[in-house]
């Protein structure tokens, strides 16, 4: 995955988005987003003080991947599905 133009802070990936996007088959839709929407949304997840505040923006982040065409709750159309 290449995140070589990135101007923010890279964000690694904490082991229960990773167990949570292979528990879903949801790697290669991870994958297949611009590297700063990955980026966003790990820090996004990674920024919430509480663990269900977590938990609800990783379900959002999943349930976004799986359905494709939304970004953040917004319209991602390169990446709808057909």
């Amino acid at each position: 995955m290449t995140t070589s133009n990135l101007k923010r802070s890279l964000h690694p990936m904490p082991d229960f988005v990773r167990h949570a996007l292979k528990a879903r088959g949801l790697m290669q839709a991870y994958a297949q987003r611009p590297a700063y929407q990955r980026n966003d949304y790990l820090g996004w997840i990674e920024r919430a003080k509480r663990q269900e505040t977590k938990d609800k923006r990783l379900r959002q982040m999943l349930d976004e991947l799986e359905a494709g065409g939304v970004y953040m709750n917004m319209r991602h159309a390169p990446s709808a599905k057909d």
